[in-house]
């Protein structure tokens, strides 16, 4: 776990290359085994591979994600805040986990905020998204994740990077 930790890196440029059937069914398989406040599962998703649809997400966020555009696979995580109220932690495992398991396969990614961001066409990132995916009320739209083959590879971190005075044993 440590080795795909320390090679997983956010990548904004991809392939043109369409993610596999099986390589995103993993990868959502991997959020919905992932843990949640009292196993509410309140995270659901929706895949994007269409080319206009992701050309409009480009615009979700101000300033722009130009990779979004270019990714062939885009997954929105939403959660259902009447059923949980620790959806905001629920849909940050689910997609940390997809990350990881994207990386696993191969794949690159990138988290887009939605939450709390705006976007470039004068309302919130969530307010865009919703009306351009069909999102109902009762879900808020956390982030979007950007999946694909890489078209670079970022060095793998270092275990020199890691600060290890940010651990505390006991008090602070």
């Amino acid at each position: 776990m440590l080795d795909l930790l320390m090679k997983r890196r956010s990548c904004r440029k991809f392939q043109q290359k369409t993610v596999e059937t099986d390589k995103i069914e993993k990868i959502l398989l991997s959020a919905q085994l992932s843990p949640s406040g009292k196993n509410a599962c309140p995270w659901e998703f929706i895949i994007i591979e269409d080319k206009e649809t992701l050309q409009k997400l480009g615009d979700c966020r101000k300033p722009n994600q130009p990779f979004l555009p270019q990714a062939p696979l885009a997954i929105a995580v939403l959660c259902n805040t009447e059923k949980s109220d620790t959806w905001i932690e629920d849909g940050s495992i689910a997609s940390a986990i997809m990350q990881l398991e994207a990386e696993s396969l191969g794949l690159g990614s990138c988290w887009v905020q939605i939450r709390l961001r705006e976007s470039n066409q004068g309302k919130s990132s969530e307010e865009y998204v919703r009306e351009l995916l069909g999102v109902p009320k009762h879900m808020a739209i956390l982030n979007i994740i950007a999946v694909g083959y890489p078209e670079e590879r970022l060095p793998a971190h270092t275990l020199n990077e890691i600060k290890t005075e940010r651990v505390h044993k006991e008090i602070y």
